[in-house]
């Protein structure tokens, strides 16, 4: 079980433990006792010193005891008794256990005669918890004559404040440890940071080491690698070169690699609490005039990279807080000093590193998914140098109307009606739109009424046998009768109509009525439904490929579930840039339509050209770039 005395000071004969201000000496302590109180230099000490104050502040004190603990956790132990050498009886036992469990201060009767003593008068056993910061660190418990109640208040409430001396002593002690953890938690980083300043490996070991041995007092310091199952010292404390083969060198790389094999920190001379092989340290300390050693593995991640080696004179040897000084030093700096030594290696050295790690996992006996995945892509390798499919060029196509059936106006005039616009069906002879006729319509009447008053003249000529006037008349009968003639077929034409079945494909007039057209202007565009030819944008890498009769199929994207198969009929040989490329048009004919195609609708052609090896084709892209990219570098 732990002690009370285990959170104490780590040296406190540096300075005498505190006394709470404002505590003048009681007349009914003597003054051997505060003495003895004031001038405690260890825990132990502290705590006889308080108890027999805290005995001798009110009268009738049998005997007691200071039982103390980590906070809350416990165990709790017995620290300190008055008088000094009297054992824990078990009416103060019980009292000290009941106060802890209850958390607060009680008071139980002690019945004569218990545990053999004579008949004595009545007494009590009172305890009180001692608190730290508001958590449990244990209980005091004294044994007292019986007195009234309020005497017994005044006991308690003593025992209260005097457990504030107790965690004074604490808190001095946790700031004490916090200073020096922060201390430490300080020079580590420190170190680190030495090492981070330097871009390059060997000048960031240099000064990493050197710092090292400034800041612990150490005599030398050094740090090595492994290479395969050796390790390389690589750097020495206040050394810019040194040779690799020399006595020294080599006894401070067999210690690295003892602390290695150890798979933690080794120390020389060794702890009787740390059993440990030391036999290259020993011979190191022999050798060379070691007087303390201590060597720390380092690690990246799982991996033990090297290890690190401090040396000390005799007179400053490593124990436990240098120890876990120099453990945190190599955990932090250790993935620093392998990262900067990986990043300054030769490319070469790099990729024949990562090549021997592939290796390894590869044949070791574990990483099975990576050993299945390189099985894995092996045979898709092999599978896609053996196999062959068809080879295809694919294309952005669109489909165009082989013929367009352009609907122009017959003669100048305004819109009058527009049933139908773009992306209507229509039949042969519907009517597309309609101008107005009623200027026409008026010019007819004129010239029927001017025929019909003609007529009557020529007949009156005749009937008068007036030759020459009636040859006037006629002629000009014939010419009203032309005029009509005209008008009539104007009045046909004012109604546009459709010369085919088919899809207007432009042209909509819906907008526009009553706006004036001219003569010859287009105003529909009408394509047949079973005439279409798919146009394809050709990348000009894929053009070489593509030749006439290829056959080919298409997807659409209004239908992607109807496959349509074509037939290359023309190469346009002047290509087109779009989107910083240049694409060929090539046309294609339909082998067999579809009665929901239409013109303009877009999607993907593939053009069928041979059989080749399945790596070819997934690769030929990147083999041409690689081709031209190389005739254009090459002289």
């Amino acid at each position: 079980m732990d002690t009370a005395d285990s959170r104490s000071p780590s040296n406190p004969a540096q300075s005498k433990l505190p006394i709470p201000a404002g505590a003048p000496p009681s007349p009914d302590v003597d003054q051997a006792t505060w003495r003895q109180f004031l001038e405690a230099s260890t825990p132990e000490a502290y705590y006889k010193g308080w108890l027999a104050i805290q005995a001798r502040l009110f009268r009738g004190v049998l005997g007691g005891v200071a039982v103390l603990g980590p906070l809350e956790t416990g165990p709790f132990t017995p620290a300190a008794s008055w008088p000094e050498g009297r054992g824990v009886t078990s009416h103060l036992a019980g009292a000290a256990e009941r106060a802890l469990q209850e958390r607060r201060g009680v008071v139980i009767p002690v019945e004569a005669g218990q545990e053999g003593e004579e008949a004595l008068p009545e007494r009590l056993a009172v305890a009180y918890p001692v608190h730290v910061m508001g958590r449990l660190h244990g209980v005091v418990a004294f044994e007292i004559h019986a007195r009234s109640e309020r005497e017994l208040q005044a006991v308690l409430r003593q025992l209260q404040w005097g457990s504030a001396w107790i965690e004074l002593l604490w808190l001095r002690d946790e700031t004490i440890r916090n200073d020096t953890t922060k201390g430490r938690l300080q020079t580590v980083l420190d170190l680190t940071a030495t090492a981070l300043s330097h871009e390059g490996f060997y000048e960031a070991a240099a000064a990493f080491v050197t710092a090292a041995a400034t800041e612990l007092g150490c005599d030398r310091v050094s740090v090595g690698f492994l290479r395969g199952d050796r390790i390389r010292v690589r750097s020495m404390s206040h050394s810019a070169q040194f040779a690799d083969q020399t006595n020294l060198v080599r006894a401070i790389a067999a210690a690295m690699e003892e602390a290695v094999d150890h798979r933690g920190a080794v120390v020389y001379p060794p702890q009787a609490d740390r059993p440990q092989v030391t036999r290259a340290h020993t011979e190191l300390a022999r050798e060379h005039s070691a007087g303390a050693i201590c060597s720390v593995p380092l690690t990246a991640g799982a991996r033990y990279v090297g290890a690190l080696t401090l040396e000390r004179s005799a007179e400053q040897p490593f124990d436990g807080p240098a120890i876990e000084v120099c453990e945190a030093l190599a955990a932090l700096a250790g993935p620093v000093l392998e990262i900067q030594r990986r990043e300054d290696r030769w490319l070469i050295s790099k990729i024949g590193a990562s090549l021997r790690d592939l290796a390894g996992k590869i044949v070791g006996p574990r990483n099975i998914p990576l050993k299945l995945s390189l099985a894995a892509g092996a045979a898709l390798v092999l599978f896609l140098a053996l196999a062959t499919g068809e080879y295809r060029v694919s294309a952005t196509a669109t489909l165009e109307p082989v013929v367009r059936r352009a609907v122009v106006a017959p003669f100048a005039g305004y819109i009058a009606e527009a049933p139908v616009r773009a992306g209507d069906l229509v039949r042969q002879n519907q009517v597309l739109a309609a101008l107005d006729d009623n200027d026409l319509r008026l010019q007819r009447m004129k010239w029927a009424s001017q025929f019909e008053q003609l007529a009557k003249q020529h007949q009156q000529a005749r009937a008068q046998r007036n030759a020459a006037q009636t040859v006037i008349l006629a002629a000009q009968m014939d010419q009203a009768r032309a005029e009509m003639t005209l008008l009539d077929d104007q009045l046909a034409r004012s109604r546009v109509r459709s010369s085919i079945d088919g899809i207007v494909v432009t042209g909509d007039l819906s907008q526009s009525l009553r706006a004036p057209v001219e003569r010859g202007q287009v105003l529909f565009e009408v394509a047949p439904l079973d005439a279409f030819r798919v146009v394809l944008q050709v990348d000009e890498r894929n053009i070489a490929d593509v030749e006439l009769d290829h056959i080919g199929s298409l997807v659409l994207a209004g239908a992607p579930r109807e496959d349509l198969p074509f037939r290359v009929t023309k190469i346009t040989p002047v290509s087109a840039a779009k989107e910083g490329r240049n694409y060929f048009r090539v046309e294609a004919t339909l082998v067999r339509t579809s009665d929901r195609l239409r013109p303009g609708m877009e999607g993907v052609g593939k053009i069928a050209i041979d059989r080749r090896r399945l790596i070819s084709i997934w690769t030929h892209e990147v083999v041409d770039w690689v081709r031209l990219a190389l005739w254009t570098w090459l002289p």
